[in-house]
């Protein structure tokens, strides 16, 4: 498989610039990909392909509003700080991107919310990456929670809203961390939820912290010389038993979500089972590909030439996948974080 294997083009009025109200009134593209045919369905109607026995794994990861307006000591230029991930708690070191990359030093300072939050830059990682220190005692995270702005994708053309930080975020997000959400779980209602448990099926979770190398384009024609960013990712025992005894019991594992999947797909046993366990993964997932625990997927559709595309395509065949996408575009599907969703059999 090459890059250039995964391009299509389409239309800019089909990326969604708002989410489906309510969730699961958006549009789901089932793939069955014995027979390579497609239903058009509501998402709602989901649950038609569960029975009892089966389980469903999602991302619990929780994305945090992590872009921070500033301004630079002295010029007071306004700077962006994105914050990446946090290295150090007990100092509030973080790894950010910012923006203008150009203004920004080693030593300066960056002050945010009238003065009240600061950082100080110690360290340049990229052309536009930063490590900083903030000058906060305690839970930064209260204080970014109530001044900073959701990460919407950049794609997405308009300044995130107050209604982003409900709808950016599934409805069972608990652990902080992610700077951009799972998006296929943006789907799902309580009240869906409960239908699919009500039809015998165990919903458990698991975490990945999405970071921004989802977005990060390949840049090599030669899939297998693509490096992946580190994720942070935990998968509880409980979770792990779980599936495990649908794996014993013939029933399917239903994944919600490229993160997810790439999560339960780092952990999986000589013999084929899940294992708890916690860490980092770079896994990249792209055709041919062997899955060891998903059975069933739930994604979105994903930009061209990414690596979410690419993992879509290792679980229902490229040129499937393809004619998935072209199909979509033809009915006029939403696509991206904010679009429709599908289901891959």
């Amino acid at each position: 498989m090459k890059l250039s294997d995964f391009r299509y083009p389409l239309p800019r009025n089909l990326i969604a610039k708002f989410p489906a109200h309510p969730r699961d009134s958006s549009r789901l593209l089932v793939m069955h990909r014995d027979t390579e045919t497609f239903e058009d369905l509501k998402f709602s109607e989901i649950t038609r392909f569960f029975k009892k026995g089966d389980c469903m794994v999602v991302n619990e990861t929780k994305v945090f509003p992590a872009r921070l307006l500033g301004r630079k000591e002295k010029t007071n230029a306004k700077i962006e700080v994105f914050l990446l991930r946090e290295l150090n708690k007990d100092d509030n070191i973080w790894d950010v991107i910012v923006d203008p990359a150009r203004k920004v030093r080693i030593g300066n300072k960056i002050f945010f919310d009238e003065g009240r939050l600061w950082c100080e830059v110690i360290d340049n990682t990229t052309s536009r990456g930063r490590t900083v220190r903030f000058n906060v005692e305690g839970d930064i995270y209260k204080i970014i929670e109530r001044i900073g702005r959701m990460p919407l994708p950049y794609y997405i053309k308009r300044e995130p809203t107050k209604k982003d930080k409900e709808s950016y975020q599934t409805v069972y997000a608990k652990s902080i961390g992610a700077v951009a959400a799972p998006t296929a779980g943006l789907h799902f209602t309580k009240r869906l939820l409960k239908s699919i448990e009500k039809k015998g099926v165990k919903i458990v979770p698991v975490v990945l912290h999405v970071g921004l190398g989802s977005f990060r384009p390949v840049e090599v024609e030669d899939l297998t010389k693509h490096k992946m960013d580190s994720e942070y990712y935990e998968i509880p025992e409980s979770t792990a038993n779980a599936v495990n005894r649908t794996i014993d019991h013939k029933g399917n594992v239903f994944i919600v979500g490229t993160s997810t999947c790439r999560a339960v797909e780092s952990s999986v046993t000589t013999d084929g089972h899940l294992k708890g366990n916690r860490g980092w993964t770079d896994k990249f997932i792209f055709p041919p590909y062997e899955f060891k625990i998903t059975d069933r997927l739930i994604t979105n559709f994903h930009m061209p030439e990414s690596t979410l595309l690419m993992l879509s395509a290792a679980f229902a065949g490229r040129d499937f996948t393809m004619k998935a996408y072209k199909k979509a575009t033809k009915l006029g599907y939403r696509f991206y974080s904010y679009g429709d969703g599908t289901l891959i059999i």
